[in-house]
């Protein structure tokens, strides 16, 4: 799934491709893909934009008339650049805007959950932003990490977009291993030194991941966005900390990679499908 340094990247990216351009025309593929019902597609049509920028997980377009189109592509979903514009319906097309700059935007899914969706909004209207928590980088979240008691699992807790937004599976697993930190672990388990050192992990992890996506070009296209990860989806290879193999657990229907050398205290923990989780 695009996170946080995936969605900033392609935010960045859109900005510079399409700059204040006017939209001529809003091509809905996929009926599933749009969530909103008004103000409706061609509300947009003749509005121009203003900024392309990103909150959480969301690419968020701000058009004239105080009008907003989110994007969130959630597991497969892309977005492809196209210049010139076309007017095909690929597989798995969910919605085009095109642009009177000779380009358009076009989001798509590869697979077949459809679970890539987008909204258009009015004046006034945050639809799903309304819930999401700060950013890594809000100082709101730093003094959650430094002073709160939640007591859920740490690997739960930085996914929950309520907490912190824009953290998914991905920079999850990667920045839990830089701080040598179970995943199971809780914030209220952990000693000052043990939530700076969490803090850190998290940000360090996420502006790396933005430094290598600034050096992609294009859109965000292709259906594997590439090994980009340190830890998650590597287990089996080599602890960037430590050199032993990495281990995985499944945990609420999702895979977590983890060393247990560096961050379990050397105990490998129980799959949840077989077993308690060991603590």
């Amino acid at each position: 799934m695009p996170e946080l340094p995936e969605m900033q990247g392609l935010a960045e990216r859109v900005a510079a491709a399409f700059g204040v351009a006017r939209v001529e025309a809003v091509a809905v593929l996929g009926f599933t893909g749009l969530k909103t019902v008004d103000p409706p597609p061609e509300a947009l049509v003749g509005t121009s934009l203003s900024q392309a920028t990103r909150r959480g997980k969301f690419l968020v377009l701000s058009l004239s008339g105080d009008l907003r189109a989110l994007i969130h592509l959630s597991q497969a979903g892309r977005v492809d650049l196209e210049a010139p514009a076309k007017a095909t319906h690929p597989r798995g097309g969910v919605v085009r805007f095109l642009f009177d700059n000779g380009s358009s935007l076009l989001v798509r899914e590869h697979g077949t959950q459809r679970k890539a969706g987008w909204w258009d909004l009015g004046a006034g209207d945050d639809g799903p932003l309304a819930t999401l928590g700060p950013e890594p980088d809000d100082p709101t979240f730093e003094d959650f990490v430094l002073s709160g008691d939640s007591r859920r699992h740490l690997h739960t807790l930085l996914r929950d977009q309520r907490t912190v937004a824009g953290i998914g599976r991905g920079h999850t697993d990667d920045a839990l291993n830089r701080a040598g930190l179970s995943p199971f672990a809780s914030l209220a388990s952990l000693g000052l030194p043990e939530r700076r050192c969490l803090l850190d992990a998290v940000r360090s992890v996420l502006d790396e991941a933005l430094e290598r996506e600034r050096r992609r070009t294009g859109g965000l296209s292709e259906a594997k966005l590439g090994d980009r990860f340190a830890v998650h989806n590597r287990a089996g290879r080599p602890c960037p900390r430590c050199g032993e193999a990495l281990s995985r657990v499944s945990f609420e229907s999702h895979e977590i990679a983890y060393c247990h050398r560096c961050q379990t205290g050397g105990r490998k923990l129980a799959d949840r499908r077989l077993s308690r989780l060991l603590r």
